[in-house]
C-alpha cells in the first residue's frame, strides 16, 4: 500500500487537495479530523488520553489498510505541538512493516492567504481551526513547527494553483494511476 501523507499548516488545502487526488486515483481519504473530532467528543484537545488515542487510531488505520491490501490511502496531517515526536517515525515503521511505503507531500501557502481561508464554510464541517487570532497566536508560539517532518517528495504552493492542479501534480510526480 502507498500512504500519501499530505501535510501543511491549517487552511493550506490538505483535505480539498486530498479529495481531488482521491478522484484521480480511487484511493480513499483518511483525514486527521475524522479522528480528532471523534476524540474531542470525549477528551480535551492535547490531553494525554487524546494524544495517545489519536496516534493509536491513526497507526491502526494505516496498519489495517496495509493488511487489507488497499492500493493506497491518502492521509491529511497538520504538524502541531501535541503530536508526539516519534509519531512520524512510527508511521514509517508501521507501513514499512506491512510492506507499504509512505510518500510525504507538503502543501504550503502564504500566511495572508491562510488567514483569508481560515473561516471558509468548508472548514466549518469539522472542528477545524477557524479563528485568525488563535491561528496567529499559535503560529507565533511555534505550535505548527514542521521541522521534524521528513523531506517531502513534493512541495506545492496552493496559492499558485487550483486544488485539481495540485492533485494532478501529486499524481504525476508520484506516478499514481487510477485504481479500479
Amino acid at each position: 500500500m502507498r500512504l500519501i501523507f499530505i501535510y501543511g499548516l491549517p487552511a493550506s488545502g490538505k483535505l480539498t487537495v486530498a479529495n481531488q487526488l482521491a478522484s484521480l486515483t480511487g484511493y480513499r481519504v483518511f483525514h486527521n479530523h475524522l479522528t480528532v473530532d471523534l476524540l474531542l467528543s470525549v477528551f480535551d484537545f492535547g490531553s494525554p488520553s487524546f494524544v495517545e488515542l489519536r496516534e493509536d487510531i491513526w497507526l491502526s488505520v494505516f496498519e489495517q489498510a496495509c493488511r487489507a491490501q488497499l492500493s493506497g490511502l491518502i492521509f491529511t496531517f497538520a504538524p502541531e505541538g501535541t503530536v508526539r515526536s516519534g509519531f512520524i517515525r512510527n508511521v514509517q515503521i508501521t507501513v514499512a512493516h506491512e510492506g507499504g511505503e509512505v510518500d510525504f507531500v507538503e502543501l504550503v501557502c502564504p500566511l495572508a492567504e491562510l488567514k483569508r481561508r481560515m473561516d471558509s464554510p468548508s472548514r466549518l464541517a469539522f472542528q477545524k481551526l477557524t479563528s485568525v487570532s488563535l491561528f496567529e497566536e499559535l503560529h507565533g508560539k511555534g505550535t505548527f513547527d514542521a521541522r521534524h517532518m521528513p523531506e517531502p517528495t513534493l512541495s506545492i504552493d496552493t496559492s499558485l494553483c487550483t486544488p485539481a492542479e495540485a492533485a494532478m501534480e501529486i499524481a504525476r510526480t508520484l506516478q499514481l494511476s487510477r485504481v479500479h
